[in-house]
């Protein structure tokens, strides 16, 4: 079950990153060219928030079955001192949490807003910090904790 989560986390990763790049150039494109906020844009935003929730559920769930995690959660003063352990059991999934807590609340507070502008302009913004973080928290094979493209 692990490996098989494992691989369905690193997959979902592309659908993430490919749903949000969508997400923010359509919202900073609505945003500078004054468009109106359509119900492609709101469904946009909706499945990109599902899909990072979706990867949150499933990576809370190897969080806690991970073997590199109980080992880090076993002794956190040496996993603090340990890079990889340190990033699997702390820097992953706090700074991910962080950036999809972002995009929720960019989600949310877009569909509250009262202007098309405001609603692209939230998006876009809270979108953007939050892939940031995402990207930032991606043990991608070039990182300092590498892990292969799936």
């Amino acid at each position: 079950m692990y490996i098989g989560l494992l691989h369905l986390h690193s997959a979902l990763r592309y659908v993430v990153v490919i749903l949000l790049i969508a997400a923010i150039i359509k919202a900073f494109l609505g945003w500078s060219g004054n468009k109106p906020y359509t119900e492609a844009d709101r469904k946009l935003g909706l499945f990109t928030m599902i899909s990072v929730h979706l990867q949150l559920v499933i990576g809370l769930i190897l969080y806690f079955i991970s073997p590199v995690v109980q080992s880090a959660l076993a002794d956190m003063g040496a996993a603090m001192k340990n890079t990889e352990l340190r990033f699997w059991a702390v820097e992953h999934i706090a700074t991910n949490i962080v950036g999809i807590i972002l995009i929720t609340i960019g989600y949310s507070t877009a569909k509250r807003a009262s202007t098309d502008k405001a609603k692209f302009m939230r998006t876009a913004l809270f979108y953007l910090i939050g892939f940031l973080l995402i990207m930032s928290a991606i043990p991608w094979p070039w990182s300092r904790v590498a892990r292969g493209w799936f």
